[in-house]
């Protein structure tokens, strides 16, 4: 299955407006009724997805001074496909300038026996606003986890921030030597927001990056506890 689905939000002056909302499944945008200036969108699979041999593109666009958040709404299970084919999603993201977005998906699992590749590519203006999150399940309870590689990409202003890719899904990862036996990992990127020095702490770490930003790493034995770290 291939889908491309688009959403674009833009300040008329007052708030933010949705100019594009347009969902292919199994990518489904629903907007919601917020308050004050910032638009909300969330994100549903409303397809079993993604499956092996699937492409999926999200592209998001938040013009000058406009204001977007877009959130999922439940896990995403990355399955296998019936011959082993691998699976492909995209995000695309470009803030410009003033421009602000929140993108905050659910966690995605990595099921047995999937091939699963995400990329998330972000472009940004020089005084934009980005924060973004990925967490990384591997396996369903009492489950050994498939294969998945993520990939991202991300400049400011046109200097790159961070170009980081991540394979994850081996037996390897269950040494002490890379993930100490932990099933979650979970990254959380935030760019144009205040200076935080480094920090770590138990099994998380928050680093600052050369361009701007932070980069914070956190490792759980479930969700809800590596994602403790961010709030």
């Amino acid at each position: 299955m291939k889908a491309h689905a688009r959403l674009t939000a833009c300040f008329d002056g007052s708030r933010t407006v949705l100019r594009e909302l347009r969902s292919m499944a199994p990518l489904t945008l629903f907007p919601r009724r917020a308050r004050g200036p910032a638009a909300v969108v969330h994100l549903v699979n409303s397809a079993t997805s993604p499956l092996g041999g699937d492409d999926l593109l999200l592209t998001i666009r938040v013009g000058p001074g406009a204001t977007l958040r877009l959130s999922g709404v439940a896990a995403t299970l990355a399955l296998p496909g019936l011959h082993g084919e691998s699976s492909l999603s995209t995000v695309d993201v470009l803030v410009e300038p003033g421009g602000r977005l929140e993108y905050l998906p659910e966690p995605t699992v990595i099921t047995a026996g999937a091939r699963h590749t995400a990329v998330f590519r972000a472009e940004l203006a020089a005084d934009a606003y980005l924060h973004t999150r990925e967490v990384l399940v591997l396996g369903r309870a009492g489950e050994k986890p498939g294969a998945m590689t993520t990939s991202t990409s991300v400049t400011r202003g046109g200097t790159p921030v961070l170009r980081q890719t991540l394979a994850i899904g081996t037996d390897l990862d269950g040494s002490l030597a890379v993930l100490a036996g932990r099933r979650v990992l979970a990254t959380d990127l935030v760019l144009g927001g205040p200076d935080l020095p480094a920090a770590s702490g138990e099994w998380w770490s928050r680093t600052p990056l050369a361009a701007g930003g932070t980069l914070t790493t956190s490792l759980a034995f479930d969700a809800v506890t590596a994602l403790k770290v961010f709030h």
